[in-house]
């Protein structure tokens, strides 16, 4: 068999990256449980009638059918999962007979999405959602809360003594808000003049208002009102004076404006340091689902990738015609994060096995007496292995230092029992059923190294 070619935007992460990613999904849930929210898992594939009724996703989706399928067989008409807020309301509608409401979820899966491979962007993904779904109505404090949980997963993933990744913007609008604005102006394709407004992080601001005038019904005047709105960028909530200062009303906008205002003074507590929040009049979001709060999120020093976490305000994506389940969730992106950093070596794992100690073994013969002591230490929750062979000391030492493993276990001709730090060279006596290596050597940690200019901008 010739050596496989990689497949693009399918990443596999080496052992030692693995780790990484291990903590930060740990990190994220440990977080989310702590807030009250329940983790799920649902299936890969979704009928492609539900995966195609909302949003631009149909050049995305992944059709699955096995190779000698009929086409009208059972499985006809699937597709895997793009998202996990689609797959997520038809959960809910299935099972509304038995979950309380209002719901609170998270969920940290793989997803799939057919768009071209590119930094920060996969076929194949794992991504961390948490929504909070009601039954007919939904108050809008969960808005504020989903932020504060999302907020306070990102602060632990940017500490230094967590995971330390690079720190997060959270951008946040309401769609309530520029709809009201746009209709106040007179506008009436709101939905196309959102569209466009939300191209701005791709295109510069003369060719969006060319476009609303052509595409969007708008005069130079209005495009230019909705420019000068889209670039409104407060971090506090004093972007209200500013958007009054335009002397545009609407009904709407007044209530975007009030429920904007207040995400921004409830998020204030946890924001600050490695972790911002800025009310970013310019976010709209492509999916059409969304009917209120808006998020997106951008890595520091990565800017370029584009939003790594977002989400938003759905009022009528979940509906069995006699009841809506409106909700309100924010997604992060975990590999499309990660993935950049790990191949940049920004970040990585202490080590590639989760082992603290390497048993030695003096021969063959001795083994028994190896996993004895392995066991004692398993027994105390000590990641620890068996030397592979009973090869030269030096040598065992050497296996070990490859794989990052900080200690080797000696035992004695007389039965006792030493333990020697490779790193430092210090060996002590010890009792396998009493010693534990220091808290930060129990398990793998997560090392970083400040990436260059040119890394950044790559």
């Amino acid at each position: 068999m010739s050596k496989p070619t990689p497949l693009s935007g399918f990443p596999e992460l080496l052992p030692a990256q693995r780790v990484v990613e291990q903590l930060v999904v740990d990190t994220l849930r440990q977080t989310f449980e702590l807030h009250g929210f329940a983790g799920i898992e649902t299936r890969a594939v979704e009928p492609l009638d539900q995966l195609l009724r909302k949003g631009d996703t149909s050049k995305e989706v992944y059709v699955l059918r096995r190779l000698q399928a009929e086409e009208t067989g059972s499985d006809a008409g699937i597709g895997l999962h793009f998202d996990l807020t689609v797959p997520f309301a038809r959960y809910v509608l299935e099972n509304a007979g038995k979950l309380e409401f209002p719901f609170r979820r998270f969920q940290i899966q793989k997803v799939w999405r057919g768009e071209r491979p590119q930094d920060g962007r996969y076929r194949e993904f794992t991504q961390a959602d948490i929504d909070v779904i009601g039954r007919d109505t939904l108050p809008f404090h969960h808005d504020v809360e989903v932020t504060k949980v999302m907020l306070d997963a990102l602060r632990r993933l940017a500490h230094p003594d967590v995971v330390g990744l690079p720190g997060f913007r959270l951008q946040v609008n309401n769609r309530k808000l520029i709809q009201g604005f746009y209709l106040g102006l007179g506008l009436q394709q709101v939905d196309e003049v959102m569209r466009l407004v939300d191209k701005l992080d791709k295109l510069p601001a003369e060719k969006v208002a060319a476009l609303l005038v052509a595409e969007a019904g708008a005069t130079a005047e209005q495009a230019e009102a909705c420019l000068r709105l889209a670039g409104i960028r407060t971090e506090d909530d004093s972007f209200v004076e500013q958007v009054r200062a335009l002397g545009i009303s609407h009904e709407l906008l007044d209530e975007g404006l009030e429920e904007l205002a207040t995400l921004m003074r409830g998020a204030a507590p946890l924001a600050g340091g490695a972790v911002r929040v800025t009310a970013d009049l310019s976010i709209a979001r492509g999916l059409d689902y969304y009917t209120g709060t808006v998020f997106e999120t951008r890595l520091d020093g990565y800017e370029s990738m584009g939003s790594i976490c977002s989400g938003g305000r759905y009022d009528a994506l979940a509906s069995d015609g006699r009841t809506t389940y409106p909700g309100v969730g924010i997604s992060l992106g975990v590999s499309r994060v990660l993935v950049p950093l790990l191949a940049r070596g920004v970040v990585t794992g202490s080590r590639s096995v989760p082992s603290a100690v390497l048993v030695a073994l003096a021969a063959e013969e001795a083994r028994p007496e190896a996993d004895a002591v392995a066991d004692a230490l398993r027994a105390r929750a000590v990641p620890c292995e068996v030397a592979p062979s009973a090869a030269k000391f030096g040598k065992q030492i050497k296996h070990a230092d490859r794989r990052g493993i900080p200690f080797v276990w000696f035992v004695q001709p007389d039965g006792t029992h030493q333990v020697k730090d490779i790193r430092s060279g210090e060996q002590v006596d010890a009792d396998p059923s009493t010693w534990t290596p220091p808290s930060e050597d129990l398990r793998p940690q997560v090392t970083t190294t400040a990436p260059s200019t040119e890394e950044k901008s790559s």
